[in-house]
């Protein structure tokens, strides 16, 4: 009998928790933290209510941002991918932008679009993007040239092909970018508070680093940890239901 997915990923957090706590306790405490000083610094700010008006100033941008990617990205990844021209001239800036330090230009960013609301949602879209874009240019580069002709030869124009043979067959592609966005997202929502009006989750870090409280430090870091662990498993659910094939292919089980 196979042991279920999601009990062996129980057991292995708690193993990590148990030796993270047992081990932890004998760091000084300027150095580093333990679960349950976590826990009572995440109770204490729960109280306060200042997590909470941190994580609505940190998910406003990165709710925005990150959807704007995907609504950008996607279309800009099947075009590239789809047509010829179109790889020419756009896939080097797409190649470009992905390995661009977007930490440096944050500066720049701030000179146009100011230190608010704005230059956040800019920076979680540039940082992205460019995944979303990759994989979908990749998948439409993997779908088989069969189908494709075999669209061509029921005289199936070039957006019908795209809609209805390459986009289906790209699916597994795109939510595979998507969700390698997360991560970049999340990080980026970081950097945007950290160089910007210091607020949001960002801004109670670099407040309890520069108090040495790093206990509380440590609260928005796991908050965002299981933010991303709580979208992945959100996409993988969303992929599950739009492309089901694919999990059978894969001989995927939970």
């Amino acid at each position: 009998m196979k042991m279920p997915r999601w009990l062996i990923t129980t057991i292995s957090v708690v193993i990590f928790l148990a030796f993270w706590e047992f081990f932890g306790r004998d760091i000084n405490p300027i150095f580093g933290s333990y679960p349950t000083a976590i826990i009572a610094a995440f109770i204490k700010l729960a109280k306060s209510g200042k997590i909470w008006v941190a994580l609505f100033q940190s998910l406003q941008p990165f709710v925005i941002g990150y959807l704007l990617a995907i609504v950008v990205g996607v279309p800009i990844g099947l075009v590239v991918g789809r047509f010829r021209v179109a790889e020419a001239a756009l896939g080097i800036y797409v190649t470009a932008g992905y390995a661009m330090p977007l930490v440096a230009l944050v500066p720049l960013l701030i000179l146009w679009l100011g230190l608010g609301f704005a230059v956040k949602v800019a920076v979680v879209f540039l940082m992205s993007i460019f995944p979303v874009c990759i994989n979908t240019w990749a998948g439409v580069n993997a779908v088989p040239v069969s189908l494709i002709e075999v669209g061509k030869s029921l005289v199936a124009s070039d957006a019908t092909i795209l809609r209805r043979i390459i986009l289906p067959a790209t699916l597994p592609y795109i939510m595979a970018g998507i969700r390698l966005a997360v991560g970049r997202a999340v990080v980026a929502m970081i950097i945007a508070e950290f160089f910007t009006a210091i607020s949001g989750l960002g801004g109670i870090i670099i407040q309890s680093a520069n108090n040495f409280d790093t206990a509380t430090m440590f609260v928005p870091v796991v908050i965002l940890m299981v933010l991303a662990i709580g979208l992945n498993s959100l996409i993988v659910w969303i992929e599950r239901r739009v492309a089901p094939w694919q999990a059978e292919i894969a001989g995927r089980s939970e």
